[in-house]
């Protein structure tokens, strides 16, 4: 089958205004016009891609993969446009990679500027997202390389270990917990939470933890700052389990107290997660080998 990059773009057009009318106003083209192109791409699939109706159209479940696939397709021939431009200016390539705040805030500045060091004129865009999130940009192409931590699901996507962090609690001074050195989990479940928005990977984190101690899980606030978080523990509306890169700076300055947490699962594994290695851009390629060897030095030093 051959498909025609505008053909492709009406129909995502369609799809998203559910009329022709509608379409054909956004793409500047007559309602004749786009009802023949619809014609010819159901003639050429062999198989209706709508359903009309009264008020306009709906996606039948042909038309539905069809969606998905020609805004991939739509996507990439975007980036490719603009990853080609930028060899004009003097930038050499363009890597996209997605991270979860965690290793973003502790890990990843330092390996990615140790990349650009040894590769100036190369790009990286780098995006935070929740491990879900981070998870369907890699499958659609949208991210070539994602960081999440391991108790994020992976369907049909290839994983390397990278790095390791360990979840504290940061509690208030003069706070109960202040006073010890490490803590269970179920001490700590009792107290009111700052917690981070419930779609990220450690708010599920904590909910599990408190349902796995038969406890409820008191959030008296939830923001999606880590910063945030930190500095409303000082101002003593509740105690918070962030990792300890996060933490160290804020109980350095005696803002707040760290208390070890005494559970299996505060330490936690950070994978690299790609749709395919075989099939990455050089540039991303030697991203992924990069980040992966300075992982394997900071386990191995």
């Amino acid at each position: 089958m051959r498909h025609d990059l505008t053909s492709l773009k009406l129909f995502i057009a369609i799809a998203e205004c559910g009329n022709l009318t509608r379409a054909a106003e956004r793409e500047h083209l007559a309602v004749s016009a786009v009802s023949k192109r619809i014609g010819e791409l159901e003639k050429l699939v062999r198989t209706p891609l709508l359903q009309r109706h009264a008020r306009g159209v709906n996606l039948t479940p042909a038309g539905q993969s069809l969606l998905h696939h020609a805004r991939q397709i739509i996507a990439l021939v975007q980036r490719m446009d603009i990853e080609l431009g930028e060899y004009s200016t003097g930038v050499k390539g363009h890597v996209r990679l997605s991270a979860v705040a965690s290793a973003l805030i502790q890990f990843l500045p330092e390996d990615i500027e140790a990349f650009l060091v040894q590769y100036p004129q190369v790009n990286v865009s780098l995006e935070e997202r929740t491990g879900k999130a981070i998870v369907l940009a890699v499958a659609d192409g949208s991210a070539e390389i994602g960081v999440v931590t391991d108790q994020t699901p992976l369907v049909g996507l290839h994983s390397v270990p990278y790095r390791r962090d360990r979840l504290m609690l940061g509690v208030p001074k003069g706070h109960p917990l202040a006073r010890k050195k490490s803590a269970k989990f179920s001490e700590a479940a009792g107290y009111s939470f700052v917690g981070p928005h419930a779609d990220s990977s450690l708010s599920i984190l904590l909910n599990q933890a408190a349902k796995s101690c038969g406890l409820p899980l008191h959030q008296r606030v939830q923001v999606s700052s880590f910063d945030a978080m930190c500095c409303l523990v000082e101002t003593r509306l509740g105690i918070t389990l962030l990792p300890h890169g996060v933490l160290a700076p804020y109980a350095d300055s005696g803002r707040l107290k760290i208390v070890e947490l005494n559970e299996r699962w505060a330490e936690r594994q950070f994978n690299l997660i790609v749709r395919d290695p075989d099939y990455l851009s050089p540039l991303a390629k030697t991203l992924l080998d990069h980040l992966t060897h300075l992982a394997v030095t900071a386990r191995n030093p």
